[in-house]
């Protein structure tokens, strides 16, 4: 969440800042006005905590010498009365704020571009080229049912729409597009792989900042009050709630494959078709807990660590930066990377990498102990290394041939023993 102070000491600068993500001033206002009255009820129950004490040694010594108390216990008791009216009334303030406060996004990096949707966001990047072939493009749907490595009627059978099935070597092409993303981060680019629980509890929700905001879009079990994750992001990264780095080991460099669960309430419409929006699906994420002095810097290491999958898939993408509407909750700034999808006709977002600044970690209570020896709040990031079912969609389409086949890129092949292509099933 955002920090307080920033609404004590910059409300203006701050309400102006939020306003580019659409956020309402008097949602600060209301904000900014519990902490005031927090702060105004904290130091009245001081006071008067401290006016008890002192009452309570002179009542002691009057009782001692024989005089009368009586009034001064009965002042006492009206006292007492106060602080409990008080404690009730700030647990009630403290609990309000922190309400609203968990519902406001992450304060925009001031030099994003500013707008409220995706027609605002900047191309920065563009890698290869695309030129159509002189065949037939099929889109990744007809391409799958050549290949026989997608079964979607079988899967709303077993479950429902958004969770399809996929078969033999489109299985085979998965596992191995897991493989090498694992490979490549660890061996090469210094991540430390991890494999995390796939589900988790209301607190890491919250500390990533998915709860309470987005509620609906969560597959959540009541029984035991655990979530299905929507991304590796929320178990990784509050795997340092609570703890305190030393500096030295920074930056921090996790990665994780997991299932991933999304609901996507209200998406209906949205590009359903195949595996354009599934409700379960393989990521590989990257997570990043860095020195605050650094975090933007190392926001672009990540977004080029996630190039590296695809430079070595031989695919053609692009780099937006997002504007400040566009980002997700938790973000100060983002770049989404995007492949184009000729069957399609359209770029799919495979990958959104963020700086989070200190908004996850102030959530979190993750730390770090610099070197002058104050404890401070880490910066984390985050960024997809990245999403299988788009980045399978891209690969099919863009990699197909005439006959029907697929040519596996180079750097796949030692993961499903040598195979060149995949060939259409007869």
């Amino acid at each position: 969440m955002i920090d307080i102070k920033k609404l004590r000491e910059e409300f203006d600068a701050t309400a102006a800042a939020l306003a580019r993500r659409g956020v309402e001033k008097a949602v600060l206002e209301k904000a900014r006005d519990l902490d005031a009255k927090r702060r105004e009820l904290i130091a009245e129950t001081e006071t008067l905590k401290a006016k008890r004490n002192a009452a309570s040694k002179d009542i002691g010594r009057i009782a001692k010498e024989g005089g009368d108390i009586a009034a001064a216990k009965e002042e006492m008791r009206k006292v007492g009365d106060r602080i409990a009216e008080i404690d009730r009334e700030l647990s009630t303030v403290e609990s309000e704020l922190k309400e609203t406060l968990l519902m406001v996004p992450n304060i925009p990096a001031p030099e994003i571009p500013t707008g409220m949707d995706s027609s605002a966001n900047v191309e920065v990047k563009k890698v290869g080229e695309w030129k159509d072939p002189d065949f037939e493009i099929l889109d990744h749907m007809a391409i799958g049912e050549k290949l026989g490595i997608f079964d979607f009627p079988r899967g709303v059978k077993l479950t429902g729409t958004g969770f399809p099935v996929i078969l033999g070597q489109g299985a085979k092409l998965q596992r191995a597009l897991i493989q090498y993303m694992l490979d490549l981060h660890c061996e090469k680019q210094g991540y430390t792989e991890m494999l995390p629980p796939f589900v988790v509890n209301s607190e890491s929700m919250t500390g990533t900042g998915q709860l309470p905001k987005f509620t609906e879009d969560l597959y959540h079990c009541q029984i035991d009050d655990f979530w299905l994750i929507p991304t590796a992001e929320v178990p990784v990264t509050n795997f340092y709630r609570d703890d305190i780095l030393a500096a030295k080991d920074l930056p921090v460099k996790l990665t994780a494959y997991t299932p991933c669960f999304r609901r996507e309430a209200g998406s209906a419409g949205k590009m359903t078709r195949g595996m354009l929006r599934v409700h379960q699906f393989d990521k590989v994420e990257m997570v990043n807990f860095v020195h605050p002095d650094t975090s933007f810097d190392q926001l672009e290491i990540l977004v080029g660590e996630a190039e590296d999958v695809l430079k070595g898939l031989g695919l053609h993408y692009r780099i937006l930066q997002l504007c400040s509407g566009d980002m997700g909750f938790s973000a100060a700034k983002c770049y989404d990377l995007e492949l184009w999808a000729p069957g399609e006709k359209q770029w799919l977002e495979v990958s959104s990498c963020s700086c989070f600044t200190d908004y996850q970690a102030r959530r979190l209570n993750c730390r770090f102990k610099d070197a002058d020896g104050k404890t401070k709040l880490c910066h984390t990031l985050n960024g997809s290394g990245v999403a299988l079912p788009r980045l399978m969609v891209a690969l099919l389409e863009q990699h197909q041939n005439a006959d029907g086949s697929v040519t596996i890129p180079e750097v796949l092949r030692p993961y499903m023993n040598g195979q060149e292509k995949l060939l259409p099933v007869k």
